[in-house]
């Protein structure tokens, strides 16, 4: 028995009459008819009362009837539960994030275009260092990752840029060079600095300065979130060099300053799974990377 068979059966009770149900199932009577008969002798005994004028059920068709209906329901509505999963619009996405996705703005603006447009998908969101995100998704535990970071993917993860901003440099409002509009590398040259310890990306942008200024700069701390490094700045600890976006960040005592001639930029990267297959997980991945910012 398949649901087809079901559903021959239900348009020939709901019409009760074969030629009117052959031409509901764009098929030919005969073939209607051959059909049913193949069911009746299946489950062993008629299901309908044949005269030349209609089809009426037996007691047995009844019982069938409601059977069959219910069967035909539960099949639709696991069709449509598929269906639903792998449109995106149901499942769970687990993001984790870092820098600039929060201070960007991009993170919020992605969580808030998703639920808008899937409300019955699951988000988990979890704060997490951009060195650990390509792992975790690659173990199963995150199914995509915000990381301002370069050369995060690894076997099996792959990485998109989702947004490019310059460097600011943020120090005290009362620092000597909070007197000038812009600076240049070779202007911070003397002072120390505090930087991110979160990988090549830092470390290019140390290596830019470098060669700039012609020696290594000052690094007087290392620290793992913006947060920190903020806190110090405003503490009088050095000044940083910052993406951008973070200078909207209200902090007590600081201010930031355009950085020219440094060559370059702050990146956002979306890290997901190569070989995606959860339906919530490609829309928000597809969402995310088509909102790129220039």
């Amino acid at each position: 028995m398949e649901l087809r068979h079901l559903r021959y059966f239900m348009a020939v009770a709901e019409e009760a009459h074969f030629g009117r149900a052959a031409e509901r199932l764009h098929i030919v009577q005969p073939a209607l008819s051959m059909q049913i008969r193949a069911l009746e002798e299946e489950l062993g005994g008629p299901l309908f009362i044949r005269t030349s004028r209609r089809v009426t059920l037996t007691e047995a068709g009844t019982l069938f009837m409601a059977e069959a209906r219910r069967t035909l329901d539960q099949a639709e509505h696991a069709r449509e539960t598929v269906r639903r999963a792998l449109r995106g619009e149901t499942g769970r996405v687990r993001v984790g994030f870092a820098g600039n996705a929060v201070f960007s703005g991009k993170l919020m603006s992605d969580l808030r275009e998703f639920r808008k447009v899937h409300p019955g998908a699951e988000l988990v969101v979890q704060e997490m260092a951009p060195d650990l995100q390509a792992d975790a998704i690659r173990t199963g535990q995150l199914d995509i990752g915000y990381a301002p970071v370069e050369g995060l993917a690894c076997d099996g993860v792959e990485s998109v840029r989702i947004g490019s901003w310059p460097f600011v440099v943020a120090m005290p409002a009362d620092h000597s060079l909070a007197t000038r509009k812009r600076l240049t590398p070779k202007s911070i040259a003397t002072q120390p600095l505090i930087v991110y310890a979160m990988g090549k990306a830092d470390e290019d942008l140390l290596t830019a300065l470098q060669v700039l200024i012609g020696r290594p700069p000052e690094v007087a701390y290392r620290v793992g979130s913006t947060l920190t490094v903020l806190a110090l700045v405003a503490a009088g600890l050095g000044i940083a060099v910052v993406p951008a976006p973070v200078a909207d960040v209200p902090v007590p005592t600081l201010v930031y300053r355009p950085i020219d001639a440094l060559g370059q930029v702050a990146g956002l990267l979306l890290l997901s799974r190569v070989e995606e297959t959860t339906g919530a997980v490609i829309a928000f991945r597809e969402l995310a990377r088509r909102k790129v910012k220039p």
